[in-house]
């Protein structure tokens, strides 16, 4: 792992030739970006051409920025590029050193994430990574160190074969499947709902087991692996640790889930919601914050018998700062915790997601979940953001919880609204219920997402989901 190589070397020629050292027996490495519908975008270069942009990085496309995940350019003017597709100069991408790791189902070469600034060394503001680094640097400056950990839920199908299921040696596309046959043909890897089931891994039980182990041996292990309720879903659930591993983790697990799969003939989904009539797939953010010493410091130390309301005893006074603002900001950052036409057709009732603006202890029909005594220890006391989908951008929608609770702390803002269980359903307040109307809520002038990541940003993201909606809308869809 990236431990191995400085972050920041004391002189340029020392880290060189300690990466030199790291990567003596390979003649390539892989490097990947994540673009802004959180897909890594990467390439293979030549050793020694890497070895030589390692300190001052290396030009990379602006494009990646400029187009959606089918490559189609944005139908709105951006920043980075226009609505006729003129796009800016390259952007310097920056090998997170850290992030060095093996890809172990390719033979072992060298995997390195990216980081991009500007020609003049500014951070990129659409790129995920250096806002996650910003948010970490403002938490730190207050002596906050963030724990964070996801919860991610996808579908398995079999993957369609030229003549439908019967020879599994001539697999074909799924887009070009889809095209011809249609989704509703989609065979799932097995029948019927049964979550926590320990039998029926077993049915495919070496591509079941090898994600687990393969997780480990790439660095982003899983701390639960189990089947969900839902026909052929699984859900993988990573361990708690620092924003910037974490959020890693979920970019590269649907890479590895992608790739481990292949050979099995096997396709998984990321879609919010895949099919009709069942639940959808979750993308649950778990948060804490931690002291310089370790201290969880949502946790209180004794109960507090004045607390207004039962919920909140054992929540410190810092959780409930984090937990108001993130109440006050979830209308307002959606488009970053559903960011698709699809991610609101898994938020609908009685599907185990969540559509009001709402929160409980232990509560899982609620937005926020808080966790933590009497049910769990102090020490594991943490919020679960349950909003988002399985096709979260992790760093768009980290970056906007953390930043969402900090205000919270900084504003010392108090519990807006009763726990769910304290209050009538008529008086919850929904949720943009649509991508049209969050992306609204999102770059309203008056929005707490600009208050929490900038007016430039926020004007980029409405506009990437603008292209969404407007080519959704000029969609012929089987409805």
């Amino acid at each position: 792992m990236g431990d191995l190589v400085p972050d920041t070397p004391s002189t340029p020629s020392t880290y060189v030739d300690g990466l030199a050292a790291l990567l003596r027996h390979d003649t390539r490495v892989k490097v990947a970006g994540i673009d802004t519908d959180g897909i890594l975008r990467g390439k293979v270069m030549a050793k020694d051409k890497f070895l030589s942009s390692a300190v001052k990085g290396f030009g990379m496309s602006s494009a990646i920025f400029g187009w959606d995940m089918h490559d189609v350019l944005y139908t709105t003017h951006t920043e980075i590029m226009s609505a006729e597709g003129g796009s800016s100069a390259d952007f310097i991408a920056i090998p997170d050193l850290k992030s060095f790791r093996r890809i172990p189902w390719e033979d072992g070469i060298p995997l390195f994430l990216l980081r991009y600034v500007s020609s003049n060394h500014q951070p990129v503001f659409a790129d995920g990574r250096s806002m996650i680094r910003d948010i970490c640097a403002q938490l730190e400056s207050l002596g906050y160190t963030a724990k964070v950990g996801t919860e991610l839920e996808f579908h398995n199908f079999q993957t369609p074969s030229e003549d439908g299921y019967s020879n599994r040696e001539q697999t074909r596309d799924l887009a070009g499947f889809l095209a011809k046959n249609g989704r509703k043909n989609l065979r799932p890897l097995t029948g019927g709902m049964f979550g926590y089931s320990i039998s029926r891994p077993a049915m495919n039980r070496q591509y079941f087991y090898d994600i687990f182990d393969q997780s480990l041996e790439f660095g982003c292990e899983l701390e639960g692996w189990h089947t969900e309720t839902g026909p052929g879903v699984f859900e993988a659930v990573t361990c708690l640790s620092d924003p910037h591993p974490s959020d890693l983790a979920t970019n590269v697990r649907r890479y590895l889930t992608k790739s481990i799969a292949i050979p099995y003939h096997i396709t998984p989904c990321f879609m919010a919601k895949p099919i009709f009539g069942l639940p959808g797939n979750s993308g649950h953010i778990h948060i804490s914050l931690l002291s310089p010493s370790g201290n969880n410091l949502f946790a209180r130390e004794s109960p507090d018998a004045s607390a207004p309301y039962p919920d909140i005893v054992h929540l410190s006074d810092l959780g409930r700062h984090f937990l108001a603002g993130l109440l006050e900001a979830l209308p307002s950052i959606m488009p970053l915790l559903a960011p698709t036409i699809n991610s609101y057709k898994r938020l609908v009732e009685n599907h185990w997601a969540p559509i009001h603006v709402s929160w409980g202890l232990e509560d899982r029909m609620s937005s926020i979940r808080m966790i933590g005594p009497p049910v769990s220890s102090a020490s594991a006391t943490r919020f679960e953001v349950r909003i988002p989908g399985a096709d979260l951008h992790p760093h768009y929608a980290m970056a906007a919880v953390l930043g969402a609770g900090l205000r919270g702390i900084r504003k010392k803002l108090a519990v807006p609204v009763p726990p769910t269980n304290l209050r009538n359903v008529t008086e919850l307040e929904l949720l943009p219920n649509t991508l049209e109307e969050a992306v609204k809520r999102f770059k309203a002038s008056s929005s707490v997402a600009r208050d929490i990541l900038g007016d430039e940003f926020v004007d980029f993201y409405a506009a990437t989901r603008e292209h969404e909606l407007r080519s959704w809308r000029e969609a012929v869809t089987d409805w």
